[in-house]
């Protein structure tokens, strides 16, 4: 029998900040050498679980406890932070939060450092660390320097040096492009088979996850554990759709057209989910439905005209990029981590000048404008929320902006309100920043630029952290604003978001734009798909498998139904 390594028994935790407990009566055991994956909407109290595990609750975020807490046998009371930090490894949601070095290097080697490990030993083992997650060529390159991902990259170094018998990871995908994504989930899954570790995985991107095998995996919601099953058990159940969790979009399909699943198809994966009685309604689904083309405006708003740009000198991030982005358009910008994306947004709002071309909006060169001047008209929300936040309370960071232009204090908090409803945040409109979760700090950011109503609307990651509830419920805000006229570009990762809200896709590699096409074709195309570091829909895979139709129209096909059921 295996042994007990993480036991919750009777569990609840309040935060100190708050009226309520944020676990209620927890009654959780995983076991040694288990790979096990926890998912729940944003709030649901699973970082809350995370930082249990790996002592960051009680040791820093102070609160009530009852019941128990055992780690490798021991009550975390009886251990401080320093030896649960021997047991358990965390990569954080947050990167930035985790980093100590000045140089990758330093910060993998922290905790080798700590632990006076001999200076040759130490180099090989970050040498080795970082060779493992292909990031040996940035050792010197300081942290905060990164792109999302080369960030996550170097904190999964930094714990594959340590000799933790438990390794956790909250949300490890979160700021990866989907191909580095994979990989990362194919490296968690080698860790997890040649050393025998116990895993935890804290992760909303639930179908990238199950692409290799986990032994359970345990729903939270509210608080409390609602779900704990094989992946082939959970997948059959409406536990994921009742609790604002994105399902697997080959499941999506199968239930457009009717499917019933059952644990016996073994669902838990594309490619080991049986057909055999999903082929007819499949294809009389795939025949009732016609995909359309979205109409593309023919009015620029917005104009790349042959920029190039480097940090610095001999350096060039950007080669001759042109493209333009058309009144009341949705065009997602795609690309590897790395690619130049969110540079080109840092040159629309001017926080950077290109060093060739010009950026152009509504027929205007805006290369004299200050970027308090672009922001009258473009908003810009980054990809990590703690790079936005200046104010303690949540109303006032949303209603900052308001009140920086002068906007009467009546007006201000209508607006608010309104748009902290919309984003799911309006009965957390009293509370402290510090007391969010990411995902919800996410979300506060885009709100507070939402509240200013720009023509332009840039978001950096905005899916990054959110649960299925919120993504739908934000995008079909910003859904209601394009129909209004709003412009909205988003830089992302997330093919389903590309798929499902993009009319036009750009996609980036090495500095250049490589393809300018609607998602669906994009999507499809595999030397596109290599370059960029993108992936194959398992929607592509489901056509293919079951032979029901072109797997390009297939595709499209889905995305046309699936926008008529969101926009009837």
């Amino acid at each position: 029998m295996k042994k007990p390594v993480i036991e919750f028994q009777n569990f609840s935790f309040q935060y100190r900040a708050q009226s309520e407990p944020t676990l209620h009566e927890v009654n959780l055991t995983i076991y040694e050498g288990e790979k096990v994956l926890i998912v729940g909407p944003s709030g649901s109290g699973k970082s809350t679980l995370a930082h249990c595990i790996n002592g960051l609750i009680p040791f820093m975020y102070e609160g009530e406890r009852s019941g128990t807490l055992r780690i490798a046998g021991e009550t975390i009371s009886d251990q401080g932070i320093t030896l649960l930090s021997d047991e358990v490894g965390t990569v954080m949601q947050d990167p930035d939060g985790q980093f100590v070095g000045l140089t990758v290097a330093e910060d993998i080697a922290f905790k080798l450092e700590n632990d006076a490990v001999p200076q040759a030993d130490m180099i090989k083992r970050v040498f080795e660390a970082a060779d493992t997650v292909e990031f040996t060529d940035f050792l010197e390159a300081s942290p905060h320097s990164l792109s999302g991902g080369q960030k996550q990259k170097t904190t999964l170094a930094g714990v594959l040096v340590s000799d933790a018998d438990i390794l956790l990871f909250d949300e490890p995908l979160a700021s990866l492009d989907p191909h580095t994504g994979q990989m990362t989930v194919e490296l968690i899954d080698r860790i997890h088979r040649e050393t025998g570790k116990t895993i935890v995985i804290i992760e909303h991107r639930l179908e990238e996850v199950l692409e290799r095998p986990v032994d359970r995996v345990i729903v939270v919601n509210e608080g409390r554990i609602v779900g704990d099953m094989t992946p082939d058990e959970l997948l059959c159940t409406d536990l994921l759709r009742t609790t604002g969790i994105r399902e697997p979009l080959y499941l999506n399909a199968l239930h457009y057209a009717g499917c019933k699943i059952t644990a016996a198809m073994q669902p838990g994966h594309i490619d080991s989910i049986q057909l055999d009685n999903c082929i007819q309604p499949l294809q009389q689904w795939y025949n009732c439905v016609h995909q359309d083309e979205l109409p593309v405006s023919e009015h620029p708003v917005l104009e790349v005209e042959h920029v190039s740009f480097g940090y610095e000198a001999g350096k060039p991030i950007l080669h001759d990029v042109s493209f333009q982005i058309g009144k009341g358009e949705i065009v997602c910008i795609a690309g590897r981590n790395g690619a130049g994306k969110s540079t080109i947004s840092k040159l629309i709002c001017g926080f950077y000048r290109p060093s060739a071309g010009r950026i152009v909006f509504n027929g205007r060169d805006l290369s004299g404008d200050t970027i308090k001047e672009r922001a009258e008209h473009i908003g810009f929300v980054m990809q990590n929320p703690n790079h936005m936040l200046s104010k303690p309370l949540l109303y006032d960071e949303v209603a900052l902006g308001l009140r920086t232009r002068g906007v009467h204090e009546d007006t201000i908090r209508e607006r608010v309100h309104e748009v902290l409803k919309v984003c799911g945040l309006y009965p957390f409109r009293s509370w402290p920043i510090s007391a969010l979760s990411y995902g919800q700090k996410k979300r506060v950011t885009i709100a507070s630029i939402l509240v200013l109503e720009p023509e332009i609307m840039i978001l950096d990651e905005p899916t990054a952290g959110q649960d299925f509830r919120h993504y739908n419920e934000m995008m079909e805000f910003l859904n209601q604003l394009n129909r209004q006229g709003m412009t909205i570009i988003m830089i992302t990762h997330d093919m389903h978001l590309m798929m499902e809200y993009g009319q036009r896709a750009v996609v980036m590699a090495d500095g250049k734009k490589i393809a300018d096409d609607c998602p669906s074709r994009v999507l499809v195309q595999p030397d596109t798909i290599a370059a960029a570091n993108l992936k194959q829909t398992s929607l592509h895979a489901l056509a293919v498998k079951s032979g029901v139709g072109e797997p390009n129209e297939f595709v499209g096909r889905f995305i046309a139904y699936d926008r008529g059921l969101r926009h009837p």
